[in-house]
């Protein structure tokens, strides 16, 4: 399959963060509206926002995150961003999206946590107004924070529910604040009403996976510690978890050390629900037209595979259930053309 028939198939995108998706082009405007210094040349800014091609672990990958977040620090810049990662995701025939971050990182100069909520928001109805495409947004709680912050974050944005707020996400540092850790503000969130997806398997713990999945949540961001458990994939698939797979991220962070330990193939075999997603268009250096190409590559997927697991996103999507059916029918006669 060739890119532009990639470029041109219908898609939809669970797993997206917001600053980490951010185009050049944009970031130079954030920079100078917030008279922040950039490079001049592209090359020189792309190396300050992009993972080394290299990096060590998560945590080395996500320090490309750290020259971002002065620039989203008030609402316009917020706007602006978001507005920009939808943009792009319409560019390439995306129709769903929900778009995920963290409020913690854009409070350093006084917005409170729904300000930048809404900011965001208003950035995506911009963008459904001027492209078509339906956005939703995620917010996040950092793993590392104190459970106090997060709480007050989620318990203070909740209300934003009925403007485009669709969920809640944990993100941050795996390794070292497990689910079982987490139990109880994640049990606070899931009483606040919102569906909940989670970061897990990204470090290598498989038993994080099962920690989650214990937790009845029934989205999984990466999952990929999965790939050599049987027992576990029986779980994922009995309790009918979707996974938010990242295969450019997944093997740059070395939570896949290779392609043989990305979960897709046993994933697909045992009929688990699989969605395909870029994690971070900018800080990965990718999009899902570019994902798409990579699966035709290493594993031979093809248009009844992301027809397929396109409509898993939807079914699993965070959007009403009235809106999953326009969107399921949507997308059948979009593929019509090409199947």
């Amino acid at each position: 399959m060739d890119t532009t028939t990639l470029k041109d198939l219908a898609k939809t995108e669970l797993h997206c963060h917001l600053d980490g998706s951010i185009s050049l082009e944009t970031i130079r405007q954030l920079a100078d509206m917030a008279d922040i210094a950039v490079p001049a040349a592209d090359e020189d800014l792309k190396d300050l926002v992009t993972a080394p091609a290299e990096a060590e672990s998560l945590m080395d990958y996500l320090k490309a995150f750290d020259f971002v977040r002065p620039l989203l620090q008030t609402k316009e810049a917020l706007h602006l961003a978001a507005y920009d990662v939808a943009r792009q995701a319409a560019q390439e025939n995306v129709i769903y999206t929900e778009i995920r971050f963290a409020p913690e990182f854009s409070m350093d100069q006084g917005l409170t946590a729904s300000e930048t909520v809404e900011a965001v928001l208003s950035g995506l109805k911009q963008a459904e107004a001027d492209f078509g495409i339906v956005a939703k947004v995620l917010v996040c709680g950092m793993k590392q924070s104190p459970a106090h912050v997060t709480r007050d974050i989620f318990d203070h944005v909740v209300q934003l529910a009925d403007q485009g707020l669709a969920g809640f996400d944990f993100a941050g540092n795996e390794l070292d604040f497990p689910p079982a850790e987490l139990e109880t503000i994640i049990k606070h969130t899931q009483e606040l009403g919102l569906p909940l997806t989670f970061h897990a398997g990204e470090c290598g713990c498989a038993h994080y996976i099962v920690d989650t999945i214990a937790l009845d949540i029934k989205r999984i961001g990466h999952t990929t510690a999965i790939y050599d458990q049987p027992e576990l994939i029986q779980e994922f698939v009995k309790k009918g978890v979707t996974a938010e797979l990242c295969l450019t991220s997944n093997l740059q962070t070395k939570a896949a050390k290779s392609l043989a330990e990305f979960p897709f193939l046993t994933l697909k075999n045992a009929g688990a629900k699989i969605t395909i997603n870029t994690d971070n268009r900018t800080v990965s250096d990718t999009n899902l037209t570019k994902e798409y190409s990579l699966f035709v590559k290493h594993f031979g997927a093809g248009v009844n595979d992301f027809l397929t697991f396109n409509k898993n996103a939807i079914r699993a999507s965070f959007t009403t259930e009235a809106q999953k059916a326009d969107l399921l029918s949507k997308i059948d006669n979009l593929y019509k053309t090409f199947l």
